[in-house]
């Protein structure tokens, strides 16, 4: 099989885990570019990595060989850098989330749609072998019908994260903890318990950081199924925990934590996933966890492409996601319930 030529696009904080990713997958791929407008960055990342590095977008474009660019740079760079790219033909892989508004995001998502690209979408809490068995129970209906479907995501992050330029801004990032941390464990709780129809809550930058967007949101959601449920997310818990969530069912409950899963049925069975080595990312060094998950997600995007299918993680996932999280932010500026845009 004809390897994959990839370009890694952005050459930041969130790189790390794709090259050693791609690294593991050289059987599979070549790196043909790595690109910074930066020196320092490309510096940095040519000391740990030894692909070719380079300043500008141009080759990128211009190489008929690449088939796929991996964007990974900030969240306002994506539909210009994206657009693009799809212009020239090349699928991408795009670090969440899609853009800093949902506007923004459909119209990036369009984009790749009519130029016929995929479009897979950074959120790998999907690819833990807990969530996975998770999904399989739920596929089964092993749980008999979901009623409550909760999520609480309490992590750390210190005044030096929200200190660098543009960190937690909306205009660099969109968003706070929900559209920069939360954003992986809800896109996983919508796989799960299916779309959110309707929330209620509230929003807020605590006394914690200094920051424009929020680190604290708390909401009640309510499902199209009929369930209802709580989403809890900060980045103010010192010093961090595993996300969770927890699902109640008519003949069972689960709870996923981190990487674990506990299952119990009412009828006295239990099962159990035990917690692996990769947990991390969730206090103060948000990168301080293994590359497992990206690696996951590499392989069923290069699958995808094989088979001519859309990744697990698509872009419409994504921008469900995003539209969740503007209802949250709505409802929590208004004080009232919002509806969720399920607008495709």
């Amino acid at each position: 099989m004809q390897k994959k030529r990839i370009a890694l696009i952005g050459l930041g904080m969130a790189v790390g885990p794709h090259a050693k990713s791609l690294l593991d997958l050289e059987d599979r791929v070549e790196v043909v570019h790595a690109i910074s407008p930066s020196p320092q960055r490309r510096q940095a990342f040519a000391q740990r990595f030894a692909f070719a590095v380079g300043d500008s977008l141009e080759p990128v474009l211009t190489d008929p060989s690449i088939d796929i660019a991996a964007v990974l740079t900030p969240p306002n760079t994506h539909l210009e850098i994206v657009s693009r790219l799809a212009q020239a033909r090349k699928h991408i892989l795009l670090e969440k989330p899609l853009e800093v508004s949902s506007a923004r995001a459909a119209q990036l998502v369009e984009i790749c749609s009519a130029a016929g690209v995929n479009l897979g979408v950074v959120l790998q809490h999907r690819f833990k072998p807990a969530a996975e068995r998770l999904a399989a129970i739920l596929n089964a209906r092993a749980l008999g019908q979901i009623v409550n479907a909760s999520t609480s995501i309490r992590l750390w992050r210190p005044q030096a994260y929200y200190d660098e330029p543009g960190r937690g801004s909306l205009a660099r990032d969109g968003g706070g903890v929900l559209l920069t941390q939360g954003i992986h464990t809800l896109d996983l709780l919508l796989s799960l318990a299916g779309p959110v129809v309707e929330v209620c809550g509230y929003a807020t930058s605590s006394a914690v950081h200094r920051m424009e967007s929020e680190d604290l949101a708390c909401a009640a959601v309510r499902y199209q199924s009929g369930a209802v449920g709580v989403i809890e997310a900060t980045t103010a818990a010192y010093p961090g925990g595993p996300e969770r969530i927890d699902l109640i069912g008519s003949t069972g409950t689960a709870s996923l934590a981190g990487t674990a899963l506990a299952v119990a049925y009412h009828d006295g069975r239990r099962e159990e996933v035990a917690a692996d080595a990769s947990a991390g990312g969730t206090g103060a060094d948000p990168m301080a966890f293994p590359h497992d998950y990206h690696l996951a997600l590499w392989r069923d995007f290069l699958a995808a492409l094989d088979e001519r299918r859309p990744p697990r993680v698509s872009g419409g996932d994504a921008l469900k996601v995003q539209r969740l999280i503007d209802a949250l932010l709505a409802a929590a500026a208004s004080d009232r319930k919002v509806k969720v845009c399920a607008t495709a």
